[in-house]
């Protein structure tokens, strides 16, 4: 029996997911009919398509499209679609270590903030978090530490393109307004805290992590359930691992923040 010959379609299709995945900025309509010289047409079909089923997701604000959650799913973590997903940083570890709880990286792929490194607490946490999740922009604080450093306007706009805003708890913030009021609030204090709001029995706090030109499309987070994160001085010392480490994160990347020195709220 003879090699089946390819269905052009669907090579077609592989080659914009490998394109898309392989560029962390995304890749535009004209980037992908440059580079893979598929007639607009068919590649706008192409693009509907893998959309439709989330193998991709296009940037309501830069018009851009990035690999999906389908794709990421590929391989179990493994493979073109997952090339962001890293092994955790020495910060990362140390801030585990030094609080005992689960600490993890979050990455804006897109417009979606997503899980890219963790290190699992030495205490079982019931709320799961795992590689390659993506958090609510709304409820998550690990979403919120980003979201609250892009434009206004652009922070509006990613959330009107993620509602309805699930209530998951009844301290959700559930209407686009209450969310904005919430990162004001987290730009003034420099990090963003979740208390029972994605979760009914989960507390994390999260900081940004700025690059060489003061951007922030990144965060560090430290998670634990309510009980062990009941006591404030507890949540003291995690805020202050995390901005530890946010500090530590974003001198690699070339950037700085403030040095947290009072106690936080």
């Amino acid at each position: 029996m003879g090699v089946a010959k390819p269905v052009e379609v669907v090579v077609r299709a592989v080659e914009v997911l490998n394109a898309v995945a392989s560029a962390r900025g995304g890749r535009s309509l004209q980037e992908l009919h440059d580079e893979l010289d598929i007639p607009l047409g068919s590649l706008h079909r192409i693009l509907a398509t893998l959309s439709q089923s989330d193998y991709l997701r296009r940037s309501p604000v830069t018009k851009r499209y990035f690999v999906g959650r389908a794709a990421r799913a590929l391989g179990g973590g493994t493979g073109p679609a997952s090339a962001r997903l890293v092994q955790p940083p020495p910060a990362l570890v140390e801030a585990a270590a030094e609080t005992g709880e689960t600490a993890f990286l979050t990455e804006l792929v897109g417009d979606v903030p997503v899980c890219v490194s963790i290190v699992e607490a030495e205490h079982p946490l019931r709320l799961f978090v795992r590689i390659g999740q993506e958090m609510p922009l709304h409820a998550a604080a690990s979403s919120r530490a980003i979201l609250a450093h892009l434009d206004e306007a652009v922070a509006r706009t990613l959330l009107a393109g993620s509602a309805p805003l699930t209530e998951y708890t009844a301290g959700t913030p559930s209407e686009i307004e209450e969310v904005i009021a919430v990162l004001r609030e987290v730009r003034q204090h420099g990090y963003a805290v979740c208390d029972n709001e994605l979760d009914p029995n989960a507390w994390a706090v999260s900081a940004p992590i700025r690059d060489g030109e003061d951007r922030v499309s990144s965060s560090v987070t430290i998670t634990a359930p309510g009980p062990r994160a009941a006591d404030p001085d507890a949540r003291e010392r995690a805020t202050r691992a995390v901005l530890r480490a946010a500090d530590a994160l974003s001198a690699e990347l070339g950037g700085s923040r403030p040095v947290f020195t009072d106690s936080p709220a």
